[in-house]
């Protein structure tokens, strides 16, 4: 399958954007590091594509923004890795991992990420991101089998 939803669907079950950091970091000690970068890459397009950069930082999906920029830079997508650099520099450089004192940066710095949603929803408009994904799951494709048991919810 060359959609990227399909190939991490697994994760979308098991890793755990919503508690701790520890949580997280837990929740995804059975998959490969490249797993883990689609996962953050694919939370970061969902979110922002839905509400913004504020979005993003504001719900718990800003817990993978720091795979988010590795998986952007190995995935040759500079322009990404710029707008979450620059979005993250805006919330005073090092947005936390902890959602409620991300918040609260988000809150102090009153950071606006107006012009760089627009950046984004341009980019978009230029670039097939699924299909930059679904080519470095391509290049990569040893790390995205899964051998494993997954409970979805009911």
């Amino acid at each position: 399958s060359r959609n990227p939803y399909d190939v991490i669907d697994p994760l979308w079950w098991t890793g755990d954007i919503y508690g701790s950091v520890a949580e997280y970091e837990a929740s995804l000690i059975p998959f490969s590091r490249e797993q883990r970068l689609v996962f953050a890459a694919i939370w970061y397009l969902s979110e922002v594509n839905n509400g913004g950069h504020n979005q993003f930082f504001w719900n718990s999906t800003g817990i993978v923004w720091p795979d988010a920029v590795q998986a952007f830079r190995e995935m040759g997508l500079a322009d990404l890795v710029e707008l979450l650099q620059e979005s993250s520099r805006r919330l005073g450089g090092v947005p936390s991992r902890d959602r409620e004192e991300r918040q609260r940066q988000l809150d102090d710095s009153e950071a606006d990420f107006g012009d760089l949603d627009d950046q984004f929803f341009r980019l978009q408009n230029e670039i097939d991101f699924d299909s930059a994904i679904a080519d470095y799951i391509q290049a990569h494709r040893e790390s995205f089998h899964f051998d494993d048991l997954v409970s979805k919810p009911k």
